[in-house]
């Protein structure tokens, strides 16, 4: 008995183990390849946050399944603030898509914070004859099953975007689904596609130097990055609006202490004028305070995925 007293007496309060988080390196877990958007700014957070934390913010890519592998990795973890995850808007949209999901992003995850916003841009090739997005949209009810719309594959926001598009217009456009942005974008550059919706961390050399047509940028209100163009809205799509956004997340169960530490470093980190200044070279914008809190990115994740379940269900598109 007195052994067993003094093994138990041995280990670390929950509150102590709090207090010296982080005490080794942070995997901060990422759903995509690489190079990618989502990677790009989880690779910006996490060298700003590991210097608030005192130990290293390490980024790990686990592709598969639109994020869906990743997230399940996430929710199984251990709840110690060793293993988080940072995902996009499929963090919404996997219920719907996908019957047999394996955790659900509400119940199944602590909420550390959002992040930023990316906007979405409308492109079409460089030689499709329509200037403007009204000229669009007559040109695509002019050509009834002619016009094609590409997308980074199923669940992606850019196949969100699109089908938005085609119910906004009232018409059905022929989907060519391609394995991520890069190879979609190629095509569009090729002319191979028609038209493409993708966010502004990969069109924005692409329209600076005229290499696609610009129909709108799917926000509310025009961005920094590109002043002159207008929405989607503003062409005469009303209440058009569509962008990625990030979050991150933690297991279940996290403590509080922990979760309140690592939302204080991404604070911190959004910030860093360092942080501030590559998100804007990359049209993201940062969200406002009170979305940067866990009760800030719980509620968020709820209305999109009120949002996007009717839209998806009345597609009829599943993933399995």
């Amino acid at each position: 008995m007195g052994a067993a007293l003094a093994a138990l007496l041995a280990l670390p309060l929950p509150g102590a183990a709090a207090d010296a988080y982080p005490s080794r390196p942070i995997a901060m877990v990422v759903p995509f390849a690489a190079g990618g958007p989502t990677d790009v700014v989880a690779r910006t957070l996490a060298a700003s946050m590991s210097k608030t934390l005192g130990q290293s913010v390490v980024v790990e890519n686990r592709l598969g399944a639109g994020g869906t592998v990743s997230a399940a990795y996430v929710a199984k973890a251990a709840p110690d603030g060793y293993t988080i995850l940072i995902h996009h808007n499929g963090m919404a949209t996997a219920p719907a898509l996908y019957p047999r999901l394996p955790y659900h992003p509400l119940t199944d995850f602590s909420f550390v914070g959002q992040v930023a916003d990316v906007p979405m841009t409308l492109l079409g090739r460089h030689d499709l004859p329509a200037a403007n997005l009204a000229e669009l949209v007559r040109y695509i009810r002019q050509n009834p099953g002619k016009v094609n719309l590409a997308n980074a594959g199923l669940g992606a926001v850019s196949q969100l975007c699109g089908m938005l598009f085609q119910k906004a217009i009232g018409v059905e456009l022929t989907a060519i689904p391609y394995q991520g942005t890069a190879p979609a974008l190629t095509a569009l550059l090729g002319s191979q596609v028609d038209i493409l919706c993708d966010q502004t961390t990969q069109t924005l050399p692409h329209i600076k130097a005229s290499r696609v047509r610009l129909y709108g940028v799917t926000t509310t209100a025009r961005i920094q990055a590109l002043p002159d163009a207008p929405t989607l809205a503003e062409g005469g799509l009303k209440g058009f609006e569509v962008k990625v956004w990030h979050g991150i997340y933690a297991p279940k169960g996290t403590p509080p202490a922990v979760i309140a530490r690592l939302n204080g470093a991404l604070r911190a980190a959004l910030k860093d004028p360092a942080v501030a200044a590559r998100l804007a070279d990359l049209g993201a914008q940062i969200v406002p305070e009170d979305k940067q809190t866990p009760e800030g990115l719980r509620t968020w994740l709820q209305s999109e995925i009120e949002k996007w379940s009717p839209i998806i269900k009345a597609a009829g598109v599943k993933a399995d």
